[in-house]
């Protein structure tokens, strides 16, 4: 049994992955709820939601053409073991789905299924190869946990959650078509 379901429908625009859902935010029963969590806050300053919500409201992410799955499904994260990590059945999942974008939530996870798929371990940003079908950016984890001066060459966490917000946007902008 999943610590928590899976919010996720067909082509959504973007699934944020992460590594395991939180104790904290298993014993409330929603994504990202635990305290000193920035997912919420940076999610809204990445452009990819209209205002922060709150974490009762993450079912309503689909309406917003976003998932949220994890990379462990059946445990919660804790410090004192050592967690199972299921790549081909998040693989097979996300095939399945067919996101537009797909997003890791801090590089462990990231990690684990860049190994899978025969890459090296990745940094933040965009990578050079696919999960799923669907190009991969690498986010800094928004756990409280994760504050430090340096991510990857960059001062703060937000820079690289704008970044993804600026691709996913791009994307959702018709083309237009130019006359000659």
């Amino acid at each position: 049994m999943d610590v928590l379901d899976d919010l996720l429908d067909h082509d959504l625009r973007l699934v944020v992955v992460g590594t395991a859902v939180g104790d904290c935010a298993a014993r409330r029963g929603h994504y990202y709820a635990g305290p000193g969590q920035s997912f919420w806050t940076l999610l809204a300053r990445a452009g990819l939601t209209p205002r922060v919500l709150p974490p009762p409201d993450d079912a309503t992410l689909v309406e917003h053409g976003i998932g949220l799955t994890d990379l462990v499904k059946i445990e919660a994260q804790s410090h004192g073991r050592q967690l199972v990590f299921d790549v081909p059945s998040l693989a097979a999942k996300l095939s399945e789905h067919r996101p537009r974008w797909v997003a890791f939530n801090g590089k462990v996870a990231a990690t684990h299924c860049a190994r899978w798929a025969g890459h090296r371990p990745p940094g933040l940003g965009l990578q050079d190869w696919t999960f799923a079908g669907a190009p991969v950016f690498v986010l800094p984890s928004s756990s409280g946990a994760n504050r430090r001066r340096d991510y990857d060459g960059r001062p703060d966490r937000e820079s690289w959650w704008e970044d993804l917000g600026t691709l996913v946007r791009k994307e959702d902008q018709p083309t237009q078509a130019t006359s000659a």
